[in-house]
């Protein structure tokens, strides 16, 4: 009998041992798998999640994720208000799913395709810059990394009496751009 217990303790020491064993190597795995999850994963599996967006500015932006970009977010605030946020920009993000699938992707093309779109369209648009800095007006010309903003009252349209400068803007600067067109009355991004 006294082998019969020695071998049971054994046996029990054993049958420990291969559970942790076991739970190193899915907790290994389970680590090394987040490690290949990009944060734009995260944010494609959350769309229609309502997300706060901390930026380099440091102000908090918020807002329901409508779309997503190779390095842009597409935000509509709850006055229905469309917010383009760089990603390289972004600090901090709340409201994230805590999965990511890697089936939904997000579009493949990048912020200056979308600043395209608006000088295409000649919206009225406020671009806030990573020093904080806002300017408003209408974007003429986009380039590789850089756009031509003709600058005038985001409550005017572009017209030459109206027009109050003009700058050119690093892409990579860029933190957010708002479509004044959205809303003439509250330029509180």
């Amino acid at each position: 009998m006294r082998w019969q217990g020695l071998f049971d303790d054994l046996d029990g020491q054993w049958a420990a041992e291969e559970r942790r064993d076991r739970d190193a190597e899915v907790a290994d795995r389970t680590r090394a798998e987040r490690a290949r999850v990009a944060l734009a994963e995260r944010c494609a599996a959350s769309r229609g999640a309502v997300l706060g967006v901390w930026t380099v500015t440091g102000e908090p932006l918020e807002g329901t994720l409508v779309d997503l970009g190779a390095d842009w977010l597409l935000l509509r605030d709850g006055a229905g208000r469309e917010l383009l946020v760089a990603s390289a920009a972004m600090t901090a993000v709340t409201g994230l799913s805590r999965h990511s699938d890697p089936a939904v992707t997000s579009r493949r093309f990048a912020l200056g395709y979308a600043l395209r779109a608006l000088s295409r369209d000649r919206a009225s648009v406020i671009v806030t810059d990573r020093s904080g800095g806002r300017v408003s007006g209408t974007i003429d010309a986009v380039g590789q990394d850089w756009f031509d903003l003709s600058e005038h009252p985001v409550d005017e349209p572009r017209r030459t009496g109206a027009l109050t400068g003009r700058r050119t803007i690093a892409t990579w600067a860029v933190v957010s751009v708002l479509s004044a067109s959205a809303t003439r009355d509250d330029e509180r991004y």
